[in-house]
């Protein structure tokens, strides 16, 4: 079949008219299409900043009850892991040996004043000879002389009289704190004291009680820095609070932060600090593991950016992505501070107004042009900062 010639040129300007619409529509050779991110706008905000380290349960007292006098145990008197107060009666050590070195003691003291009275009165009746040189001055010299090692002994006496009375107040061992006692260590009829102080118990005192934990030394210094130029502040007149949390369970405690140690261990490079807390019940016990979170102070102009949005180098270093005024996405280098559910603190290289890539990071590049989502978030909102 054949085509009539009108036809055939009537097809050949429809398909030149569809290739010419087709290629206004294309996109220029070499010019990328933009890629869609989903950014948030940095903007500042009021934060308290915390610190959350690992800690151990320490008591505010502890006394290690130990025999004082040597003896055989008689009785105790205490229940073990009981709460004992201080001067309570713990345990008796036999006395009778004690009181016999008490009755010497006495004996001998009471020889030494009856020397003492007879020197004394021969002194007094060579002082009138000794004018009248019906003595002489050699008698009356050994007779003085005699009166002074007189009292002498006689104070010595009655020093071994002091030690005796409080040996034998070493047989009725008493509690030297408040606090919760533990197991005994010794049992009646146990020797005690013979050639050294035997531990008999240990008292606890757990209410309050106290949490130590350690943070980096350079970060306690970052912080006082931080707090002397203002960039960090705290409420005046009030101490840090501490709150701490036993993991596994529901139990949480506030208190209030301390100090921090004079030193910082060789070995870690770690200083510790101790926040103290109420124990009324007893719970926290000594050696417990607890996480502890302690405000360190309240930034006014905090930046915060979803963890997803830090891109770390091969040099370790910290960037995020964020979109320029041409809508190019830009690598820039930040400095990261604490971390809080799920966001990083950004001291360094952040701005209000700055918009920053937070999805598929990784997968952009630097140059790369973008159009922000139309339901692009703003910043979170405030909450306590935890530094790791």
């Amino acid at each position: 079949m054949t085509i009539p010639r009108t036809g055939s040129i009537a097809l050949c300007l429809a398909f030149l008219a569809a290739c010419s619409n087709n290629g206004a529509n294309a996109p220029a050779p070499g010019k990328p299409q933009p890629v869609p991110v989903v950014p948030i706008v940095i903007s500042p905000r009021t934060q308290v900043l915390t610190s959350n380290l690992p800690g151990r349960v320490v008591p505010e007292r502890v006394a290690e009850v130990r025999a004082r006098v040597p003896g055989i145990v008689q009785n105790r008197h205490f229940v073990e892991g009981s709460i004992v107060k201080k001067g309570d009666l713990l345990f008796s050590i036999d006395a009778a040996p004690l009181q016999a070195s008490m009755a010497r003691a006495l004996a001998a003291e009471t020889r030494a004043k009856a020397i003492v009275k007879q020197s004394s009165s021969l002194v007094r009746r060579y002082e009138p000879l000794v004018k009248a040189d019906a003595v002489s001055q050699q008698e009356y010299d050994d007779a003085v002389a005699s009166l002074q090692t007189a009292e002498a002994n006689r104070l010595a006496a009655e020093a071994d009289v002091r030690t005796a009375r409080l040996d034998l107040g070493y047989a009725t061992v008493r509690a030297p704190i408040t606090g919760r006692i533990g197991k005994s260590l010794v049992s009646e009829g146990a020797l005690v004291g013979q050639g050294e102080t035997t531990p008999m118990a240990t008292i606890q005192q757990m209410d309050p009680i106290y949490a130590d934990f350690t943070q980096p030394a350079n970060t306690v210094l970052q912080l006082r820095e931080a707090l002397a130029a203002g960039n960090l502040s705290r409420p005046d007149g009030q101490d840090a609070n501490v709150t701490i949390s036993v993991d596994g369970t529901s139990y949480i405690a506030r208190g209030r932060l301390l100090f921090s140690d004079i030193t910082v261990d060789q070995g870690t490079g770690q200083v510790t600090l101790r926040g103290k807390f109420a124990n009324p019940d007893g719970i926290l016990l000594p050696g417990m593991y607890v996480r502890v979170n302690a405000e360190m102070g309240i930034d006014k102009q905090a930046i915060f950016v979803p963890q997803r949005a830090i891109i770390r180098g091969t040099d370790g270093m910290s960037k995020v992505m964020t979109i320029s005024a041409k809508s190019v996405a830009e690598e820039r280098q930040v400095k990261t501070g604490v971390m809080q559910d799920g966001e990083w603190q950004i001291l360094e290289g952040l701005k209000a107004g700055d918009r920053v890539i937070v999805k598929n990071v990784d997968k952009i590049a630097s140059g790369t042009p973008v159009v922000a989502s139309t339901s692009a978030p703003r910043a979170a909102a405030p909450s306590q900062a935890k530094t790791q």
